[in-house]
């Protein structure tokens, strides 16, 4: 949704942590000013060969998903960045994306200021496959360019139940794999997903890829 100005009013800002983080996250931005925000289930990918033989080359994860006014973002940015380290390896992973549209967010607190455009040179690609495939295109990515990614659960609580995510209905048992990449890299990978997975072939998946503003806790380009 943007404003008269070209800016976008709202963005999507994305938390990477440590299991059992995602509620510290939560309290610390809503000193921020967010007003609540959804916990995502995931988990990380390491390509450790020692590790692997261990059997703890997965990372479990929360991925938290608040939406804002634009106002906010560098204030929310900054804050979680400084409370939880986030410049320092293996402390989280801040991401925010501008919004093009979004409904039923009646509570959010609106202000006159608004930027537009993008000067971060990333994109975060999101593919959604069924469950059991997120390694597949993770190893579709990894081939491409890619140095990580996240994996994350999404299911309902019952057979007939279903999560959103984006506001798309995503019916249980599938995965959504998540890729933070240089905007340089983002073609080639999207490409190799969409070969691999055939997500051009009906029923195969879902891909899609937006815009960074920012993003905070990157190492060297690699994502936790």
């Amino acid at each position: 949704m943007q404003n008269p100005a070209g800016g976008y009013e709202y963005v999507i800002n994305l938390v990477i942590v440590e299991f059992g983080m995602g509620s510290r996250i939560l309290e610390e931005a809503k000193k921020a000013g967010v007003t609540g925000g959804t916990i995502f289930l995931g988990r990380g990918t390491v390509r450790n060969p020692i590790l692997k033989a261990l059997g703890l080359d997965e990372a479990r994860k929360e991925i938290v998903l608040m939406v804002t006014p634009h106002d906010l973002q560098d204030g929310i940015h900054d804050h979680l960045t400084e409370k939880f380290q986030m410049e320092k390896p293996n402390h989280g992973i801040i991401v925010t994306m501008p919004l093009k549209r979004v409904y039923g967010l009646h509570d959010l607190t609106r202000k006159d200021s608004r930027r537009g455009g993008s000067s971060m040179d990333y994109e975060v690609i999101f593919t959604v496959v069924e469950k059991g495939l997120g390694q597949e295109v993770v190893d579709a990515a990894t081939k491409a360019g890619s140095t990580g990614a996240t994996i994350i659960n999404a299911r309902g609580s019952g057979i007939h139940e279903c999560t959103k995510f984006f506001a798309m209905n995503i019916e249980p048992e599938k995965e959504i794999v998540m890729i933070i990449i240089e905007r340089d890299k983002a073609e080639g990978i999207v490409n190799a997903i969409r070969d691999a997975m055939r997500i051009d072939d009906p029923g195969k998946g879902i891909l899609f890829s937006m815009d960074v503003n920012r993003v905070t806790g990157l190492m060297g380009g690699k994502q936790q």
